[in-house]
């Protein structure tokens, strides 16, 4: 929808009156600038003004005081009136200074503020009726109250004059906003605007019918239906959308709705994060994730996720990770007996223990947090660590997850994602550990990737040993996408969008499945808490979104228009600048859907968003077998037989392409280029030898 109105940056400008408007314009910018170099004076200039400007205004109060109720200015004969006037001048600015009144900014001057200038002209009314009693004045009694009133006027008046003024100033160079929401967060965030230097907020709109046409710090509040009406008249440069305690669905629909007005839209944080000290509630943020997802979180419930971490030594690997990081904030918030973080990054591990230790001094959580470095490929290492710690409960998020990554770097992912797991639930049955939560995903399920099968065979791994042995109880928990991970395409698509596109979408039709980070960890938390053992648990994903669909609302949120491929620049897109989302084709191992089931027979569990399923599964014995073929071919870098022993396990692997692992493809180059080179030091092993 495009708004075909005529916006010069100021209120309501006609055609045949913009020459007289723009003029005043001139002269209140003018204006504005020479009030903005008082407002930058020094803090002690400026004192000194207002110490000035207050004697001046005490004598004319008085002086007014005097003649209103004398009817005349014969008392400026006697000099006994002259003398208290002298003498309450200095009085009444040191009553004032001591009062703090000078420590007040003008242009941020709040009720308190109004309360010091009350107590103050108060007290300088009474010292004022002590000198004039003490000098034995002809002042009548009344004097005092009448000065009080005039000097509240007075000095008080010219405050806010100069606030109104500066305020009025700022206009010029404020972005004009519409508030969406007209709630306490909507009129905390008005209030907020309105003495900052960015914002101008015109007008609110809101839902609710008993709220229109009434005035909120002097804005008036509009239905949406006027929207447009709003944005031609007032300038409108972007919505603000201030509903914080909405639901996300209804805070999608209102989204959806704002996407025809070209206007970028920004939104203020969820109460959830103002309620937990991570936001303010007058700060402005791009639309999040959670709100393009639309998706409201279930609630939690607290036995489940305190029942395999409370009071338990609890390990989390990969806790540098999306998912691995998520886990162990909210596993610390449960209040574990000590927390164990494992990861391969030394600075994702350092920035995970930073985070932690922020958490638990702000809400006062007595937990040891120690951070190990350590690879899960590592069995005795694993292995020494838990029997060290006894730990009790391990969330096994350690993985390679980026599917072309994976692709072309496939021994990698085998030994990180299969052999790692394999090392890390083996040391857990060694050290006696009760609980092994896998985190897998939803690329398992019928895999087309490396990575989906790696995944996979970790379940299979599992399931494996959980049949072998009764110690420790493993479960694996299966969902799809986290949106605002490092892979997730959001935060990618924010910043081609900032960098003025295009826009990159592997496929017209590609979908995924997506969930939140936080909502995912919690689930995991609460389905590991409901395991028997070997149990397959599969995440309620919700419905599937498109990802250029995606891509085409986060361009409008952003107040562009996206050109679709085949559309030309020049088709009468607006002047600001438009994305172009371009179409780049499916990468290596991708798929267009994604699924969370291999079978049908799934059933449903006491939580409404976890569901268990019966997966195939393979006896140790011959599981073991096929790991230990499939390792010698990871040590030999055998490509060829590595997809072998891929297709041949229970996986439902089926690959769409040719091996692009990049150490295979420059192999087969060297190979038809010739025979491959012997590296340099080959000739002295075999010397030695």
């Amino acid at each position: 929808m495009k708004l075909g109105c005529l916006t010069l940056g100021f209120s309501g400008p006609t055609i045949n009156g913009g020459l007289n408007t723009m003029q005043s314009v001139h002269k209140e910018t003018y204006l504005a600038v020479r009030l903005n170099r008082l407002f930058y004076l020094s803090r002690t200039k400026k004192r000194l003004i207002q110490l000035s400007v207050d004697a001046i205004l005490i004598v004319l109060s008085f002086l007014c005081a005097m003649l209103l109720r004398l009817d005349g200015w014969e008392f400026l004969q006697d000099w006994a009136e002259l003398l208290i006037l002298c003498v309450s001048i200095p009085i009444s600015l040191s009553i004032f200074v001591r009062l703090g009144f000078y420590r007040a900014v003008i242009r941020y001057m709040t009720h308190r503020a109004i309360k010091t200038l009350l107590a103050g002209v108060a007290a300088s009314a009474f010292s004022l009726a002590l000198i004039g009693t003490l000098f034995a004045a002809p002042m009548p009694r009344s004097v005092p109250f009448i000065y009080a009133m005039i000097a509240v006027i007075t000095i008080g008046g010219i405050r806010l004059v100069l606030r109104i003024a500066y305020l009025h100033g700022q206009k010029h160079y404020k972005k004009r906003v519409v508030i969406y929401g007209a709630g306490a967060a909507g009129c905390q965030l008005a209030a907020s605007l309105l003495e900052g230097r960015e914002h101008q907020p015109m007008a609110f709109v809101d839902d609710a019918k008993h709220l229109h046409r009434s005035s909120i710090h002097g804005l008036e509040v509009y239905p949406p239906a006027r929207l447009p009406e709003l944005i031609c008249n007032y300038g409108i440069e972007k919505i603000l959308l201030a509903i914080p305690s909405a639901s996300l669905g209804r805070r999608r629909q209102i989204l959806a709705s704002l996407e025809a007005y070209d206007i970028p839209v920004q939104t203020i944080p969820g109460i959830a994060d103002v309620i937990a000290g991570k936001a303010r509630i007058g700060e402005i943020r791009d639309v999040s994730e959670e709100d393009l997802l639309g998706r409201d979180p279930a609630p939690a419930n607290p036995l489940l996720m305190g029942a395999k971490i409370f009071d338990k030594v609890v390990m989390v690997t990969g806790a540098g990770g999306s998912i691995g990081s998520e886990l162990s904030r909210q596993i610390l918030r449960q209040r574990p007996r000590q927390l164990i973080l494992l990861e391969l990054s030394e600075y994702a591990l350092y920035s995970i223990e930073q985070d932690l230790q922020q958490i638990a001094q702000r809400e006062n959580i007595q937990v040891p947090v120690k951070a190990l470095l350590g690879s899960v490929q590592h069995g005795q290492r694993m292995e020494t660590i838990m029997k060290t710690f006894a730990v009790q409960t391990v969330y096994h998020a350690a993985a390679y997850k980026h599917v072309p990554l994976v692709e072309h770097n496939m021994v990698e992912g085998i030994l990180n994602n299969v052999f790692g797991t394999l090392q890390t639930a083996e040391a857990a049955v060694a050290a006696g550990v009760e609980t092994f939560v896998l985190v897998s995903t939803d690329k398992a399920v019928r895999p087309t990737n490396v990575m989906g099968a790696t995944k996979r065979l970790a379940e299979l791994v599992c399931q494996a040993l959980a049949k072998k042995q009764t110690k420790t109880r493993f479960s694996m928990v299966r969902f799809g996408n986290v949106l605002g991970s490092s892979g997730s395409v959001v935060p990618l698509f924010r910043r081609q969008i900032q960098a003025g596109g295009p826009v990159t979408v592997t496929h017209p039709e590609i979908t995924r499945y997506f969930m939140t980070v936080p909502e995912a960890a919690q689930l995991v938390i609460q389905a590991g808490s409901m395991a028997k053992g070997g149990d397959v648990f599969v995440l309620d994903m919700g419905e599937p979104v498109k990802i250029a669909e995606l891509a085409e609302h986060m361009i409008r949120l952003s107040g562009l228009e996206p050109i679709l491929p085949g559309k030309s620049r020049d088709a009468g897109h607006h002047a600001r600048g438009d994305i172009e989302i371009v179409y780049t084709g499916l990468r290596p191992g991708e798929k267009l859907y994604e699924e969370l089931l291999i079978g049908d027979n799934v059933q449903k569990t006491s939580h409404l968003r976890i569901m268990t399923a019966h997966e195939v599964s393979w006896p140790w014995v011959q599981l073991e077998e096929l790991l230990n073929r499939l390792l010698a071919a990871c040590r030999a870098t055998n490509h060829a037989d590595i997809r072998k022993l891929l297709l041949e396990a229970p996986l439902a692997y089926a690959p769409q392409g040719e091996i692009v692992d990049l150490v295979w493809l420059r192999k087969q180059d060297t190979k038809a280029a010739g025979e491959l080179p012997k590296p340099a030091y080959a000739a002295e092993l075999l010397t030695e030898a």
